[in-house]
């Protein structure tokens, strides 16, 4: 059969690209692919034009795709242009904010394929630019370099990672700092209108031949960095207030770059039996024990569950493969079984911690009784998808809250933020520190928190219930729908837009906001929110980093007594599966 003009074109920019492609082993795999192709198979017609699909799109999430060649995908290429565009508009903003200083960057990277590639790479195009470069001495995890971009007063850091995407995925995680950003976004991800322009600076950028990369110039830093990094984060424990230590901790990092970290890091901090899952202890790129690298994937913690129970420990905590979230398990006195915890309930948790941190350390300074301490400044925040819960237990210590956009990316620009987390497993208990979400200084509040109750005679999920006595059972739950087509998702918000639901699990909605929008609050995005009568709350929005649609499920149970709470937990969770069904029959599933 005769090709296609649109086959042509297809194989000749696959032998183009072949031709300038710095990769042997990307460039191999497409010149086979093009034999393949032009042989007759299938398969390797659709690999080849889903890697020419267009251009891989540079966003607030940066670059995350599979490695492969084309400009689709994760390779030598399409870095290159990325680190040169964003070389090229650090240069021009530093210029423009501070005539006269260097532009300073920093990069780090993680444990997958090529991930140290990358990120030798784009040190050899930022020093090229002229641009005073830092490179991470090792693969370690992104809150490392999170904390690297404010303690070096970097204007912009990259971290190669794909956090926990599939193995053959590899990303391009891209921060501001110094004089590139306002002050409230030093040292976080960027956010919008600094993507678009980025990704103006990287679509300027010419052929590859036109990118000029330094041999040498860059510094490669000592462990210095993550000694630093360790020190402070160990440092935020504070033994005076909390001084239980007595906790059998089980960590996992999931094959990730974690593990060492969050082991020197707690055991600093005075939590000293910790024990690795040793099959998931050391970094390796294939993931071989879990079929998804997520601790909210099922089956992820299968291997430290039983380790906890082997060894009778209090506690599980997991890191995801670049350790910037948090899970957290123990056994539950209701069931006896071990569970997980939801982001929501550990997001609780912490908040609640946060605050009596605060309260104790005011009162201890000031000599007051910790209940009579005024609240001081300082505001808690999370993702307008997490739970309600912790509005409510800052309102409660006086302490104002604000909702943002899902995405650390907008929870760490809150001015004066103090602790902020989002219910997919994303924690802040350090903005100082780390202007992001980190799972390391997470995990050692978290162990003080579980020690501090162990030490009363009580369990993380004790903890748990004294906040529902107060603030009302906040029971939450997700559906998340995969599509094969992404128009999908539009026709489904679509149909909610033209025919909005009357009611969810019985009870008429009385509020609805399309996010879409926007407000004074929150600028707008794709999402639509719900609320009911009795309170319950309904988010539907698309995903923004994967072909899903996700609903956000949430209802209060309010609780007189310790006794009712049983009753209150079953009375929730049909009231979520009720609600469960109604979103189903809106989507029309």
């Amino acid at each position: 059969m005769t090709p296609s003009e649109a086959d042509l074109q297809l194989l000749n920019d696959a032998r183009a690209w072949a031709a300038q492609d710095p990769d042997p082993r990307t460039a191999a795999t497409l010149t086979e692919l093009v034999k393949l192709t032009e042989a007759g198979t299938p398969a390797a017609r659709q690999d080849l034009e889903d890697s020419f699909r267009g251009t891989l799109q540079f966003g607030t999430a940066g670059l995350r795709a599979a490695l492969g060649p084309g400009p689709n995908r994760m390779n030598r290429v399409v870095v290159r242009r990325a680190a040169a565009g964003f070389a090229n508009f650090l240069v021009r903003t530093v210029a423009e904010a501070a005539p006269g200083a260097r532009p300073r960057a920093v990069v780090g990277y993680d444990a997958r394929y090529n991930s140290d590639i990358f990120a030798t790479e784009t040190a050899a195009v930022f020093t090229a630019a002229g641009i005073e470069t830092f490179l991470m001495p090792a693969p370690l995890p992104t809150p490392v370099l999170a904390y690297a971009v404010r303690a070096l007063e970097c204007d912009g850091g990259v971290m190669v990672t794909a956090s926990h995407n599939p193995p053959q995925d590899n990303g391009y995680k891209v921060y501001l700092g110094r004089h590139a950003v306002e002050e409230s976004g030093r040292g976080a991800q960027i956010v919008a209108p600094y993507d678009a322009l980025i990704a103006i600076e990287i679509s300027k950028v010419g052929d590859l031949a036109s990118i000029p990369l330094a041999r040498d110039g860059w510094t490669v830093l000592d462990d210095g960095i993550v000694q630093y990094y360790g020190a402070a984060t160990a440092g935020l424990a504070d033994r005076r207030l909390f001084p239980a230590r007595d906790l059998k901790i089980v960590l996992t990092p999931l094959h990730g770059v974690g593990g060492a970290t969050a082991v020197s890091v707690l055991r600093a901090a005075g939590f000293t039996d910790v024990t690795l899952v040793s099959e998931q202890a050391e970094p390796d790129p294939d993931f071989p024990t879990v079929s998804f690298p997520n601790p909210e994937e099922p089956g992820a913690l299968d291997l430290a569950l039983g380790e906890a129970m082997q060894a009778d420990a209090d506690i599980v905590l997991a890191n995801d493969p670049d350790a910037d979230r948090a899970a957290v398990a123990a056994k539950d006195p209701d069931t006896g079984a071990w569970r997980m915890l939801r982001g929501d309930e550990v997001g609780a948790l912490l908040g609640a911690h946060v605050v009596a941190r605060l309260a104790a350390s005011r009162a201890d300074a000031t000599g007051a009784d910790a209940a009579g301490a005024e609240a001081g400044g300082g505001v808690f925040a999370n993702s307008v998808v997490s739970s309600r819960l912790l509005s409510r237990i800052a309102a409660a210590a006086g302490y104002a809250h604000e909702e943002t956009l899902t995405g650390f990316k907008w929870i760490s620009r809150v001015p004066g933020l103090v602790y902020g987390y989002e219910e997919a497993l994303g924690y802040c208990v350090a903005p100082d520190l780390v202007r992001d979400k980190d799972g390391l200084s997470a995990a050692v509040l978290i162990a003080e928190l579980a020690a501090a109750a162990k030490a009363e005679g009580k369990t993380i999920f004790d903890t748990l219930d004294e906040l529902y006595l107060v603030h009302g059972l906040h029971a939450s739950d997700q559906l998340s729908i995969r599509v094969g087509d992404l128009g999908l998702l539009d026709a489904m918000m679509n149909r909610l837009r033209v025919n909005p639901p009357e009611s969810f699990g019985g009870s008429a909605v009385e509020s609805f906001v399309d996010l879409a929008e926007g407000s004074e609050q929150l600028p707008p995005t794709d999402g639509l929110l719900y609320v009911t009568r009795d309170l319950s709350r309904v988010i539907i929005r698309p995903s923004g980093t994967e072909p899903k649609l996700k609903c956000y499920l949430e209802v209060i149970q309010s609780v007189g007594s310790a006794a009712e709470l049983p009753e209150a937990r079953l009375a929730a969770r049909a009231a979520l599966d009720h609600v469960l069904t109604d979103v189903r029959e809106a989507l029309g599933l």
